[in-house]
């Protein structure tokens, strides 16, 4: 139990790493908040997934940093392409696309991402992990399971949300369109205001709930910054 808390908040921590990182490098390329991701939460699975790959198959022993690099390269860019290749199966839509970018593979992945993959998985191998090992093991052994097992309760539910809602709305999203998360994300937000019983309840239990109505002026920014776009 103890190996499986850990390895899960390494996942949930680096995952939520990954989404700041998304969010901030959305923010300074297009000036704008986007929540980046396929879950409603804020982490990318993709980062979570990365880093404990790595740190299961390759590991900090080997003294080797060009071997870790190369070989990180090659974990992460296989894991981005297979993510992207089935999600675009599945929801007929890409979360990223690289096509504009020199020496990409089909869009999914390309250089100028592989070489900050390896770079950034050797500096967590060598610098980050072990703070990261230092810091959850100072939690007590069952509150660590009881927030591992919360936390996987959260992540299993934004998944089948993410999921569900994914389904529904898949064809509604533009097909031609590469990089849609922000349109990904302003019709999730737009099925849960008009679908969901939990909403519809408290809307009409508190008439001056205002939360959702700052959501839908978000959701016209995204869809005026989409079409200036």
């Amino acid at each position: 139990m103890n190996t499986f808390s850990n390895y899960f908040l390494y996942f949930i921590i680096y995952s939520f790493i990954g989404w700041v990182l998304e969010v901030v490098c959305k923010y300074i390329d297009d000036k704008k908040f986007v929540n980046r991701g396929f879950l409603l939460g804020p982490i990318c699975p993709i980062y979570g997934y990365g880093v404990v790959l790595i740190i299961l198959l390759i590991g900090c022993d080997d003294n080797d940093l060009l071997s870790i690099f190369l070989k990180s390269i090659f974990v992460c860019s296989v894991l981005e392409y297979l993510t992207s290749f089935v999600m675009e199966k599945l929801f007929k839509a890409r979360w990223w696309d690289y096509s504009t970018k020199r020496f990409n593979i089909n869009g999914r992945i390309c250089l100028e991402t592989m070489l900050p993959f390896g770079m950034g998985a050797t500096i967590i191998l060598y610098s980050v992990h072990p703070k990261i090992i230092y810091l959850v093991g100072l939690l007590n052994p069952k509150l660590k399971y009881i927030i591992a097992v919360t936390l996987l309760v959260l992540y299993l539910v934004d998944n089948f949300i993410s999921m569900k809602v994914m389904t529904k709305i898949k064809s509604q999203i533009k097909k031609e369109k590469a990089d849609n998360t922000a349109a990904i994300k302003s019709k999730v937000i737009e099925w849960i205001d008009n679908n969901t019983f939990w909403y519809k309840h408290i809307k009409n239990a508190f008439p001056k709930f205002r939360i959702m109505e700052r959501v839908k002026k978000l959701k016209k920014v995204i869809i005026k910054d989409n079409k200036d776009e």
